[in-house]
């Protein structure tokens, strides 16, 4: 196991190199920083990484305040959101992965600060229709995202899933299915073409299914401690 976050980096994005996305589609790193410390979000900006993902309202609001003069650093807001703490993810995200209902995306919408970029909203799909999880099931998305389209301040960027657990680590049925959902939405949104899936465990068969946003946090920054994770959901998707 390489000890620093930039060999860790690097052993990635060779990894991801050596994988051909179907179509020839760019896949981004999302670097996972949750409960990780600014020290190691800078070390990976050093080693090029600019992507990076948070689970909690207020780690990503000081986060970003504490690295603001990193140009070029694009933070992504991947944790279970609460209408009520939807203003700093409005102020400080450049896309948000779980936008699960309509309540959510008009808080975004209206709370997104007029001098900003249009923030870029994927929409979480309860893809293995767990209880446990947040997300909108399958057969609602196209209904979701009409009316996300239609407010001012975001963009539908595409889709989002947290796959069950795979006991043998084969993910495949639970991919394939979000590949034909983010088909059907790019038929009527050719915009929405943001598919993020895939963890440290199971990126490349993510990518193999058309994922073209994978969330990698202890393939980078290492495992977190037990003390970090108890802040940790069902919704945890910064493995």
């Amino acid at each position: 196991m390489h000890n620093t976050i930039a060999e860790r980096l690097q052993t990635a994005y060779r990894a991801l190199a050596e994988i051909q996305p179907p179509s020839g589609a760019t896949v981004q790193l999302i670097a996972v920083s949750k409960t990780k410390p600014v020290n190691d979000i800078e070390q990976a900006y050093l080693a090029g990484q600019r992507l990076f993902g948070e689970n909690y309202v207020q780690e990503l609001s000081n986060k970003a305040q504490a690295l603001a003069t990193l140009a070029g650093l694009q933070w992504h807001f991947i944790g279970p959101l609460q209408s009520n703490k939807t203003r700093d993810v409005a102020l400080y995200a450049d896309v948000v992965h779980s936008v699960d209902r309509l309540k959510i995306a008009e808080r975004l919408s209206a709370q997104r600060p007029a001098d900003k970029a249009p923030l870029q909203v994927l929409l979480q799909v309860n893809i293995s229709l767990e209880a446990s999880k947040s997300g909108v099931l399958p057969q609602d998305v196209l209904p979701l995202a009409r009316q996300v389209a239609t407010l001012p301040n975001i963009a539908l960027a595409g889709l989002m899933a947290i796959p069950a657990p795979a006991i043998d680590g084969d993910n495949q049925q639970a991919f394939g299915t979000m590949q034909q959902l983010s088909a059907q939405l790019q038929a009527e949104f050719p915009q929405a073409n943001q598919l993020s899936m895939g963890m440290s465990d199971d990126w490349q068969q993510a990518v193999l299914f058309g994922a073209t946003m994978i969330r990698l946090g202890t393939a980078i920054f290492g495992s977190r401690t037990a003390t970090a994770e108890t802040g940790a959901t069902t919704n945890d998707i910064s493995a």
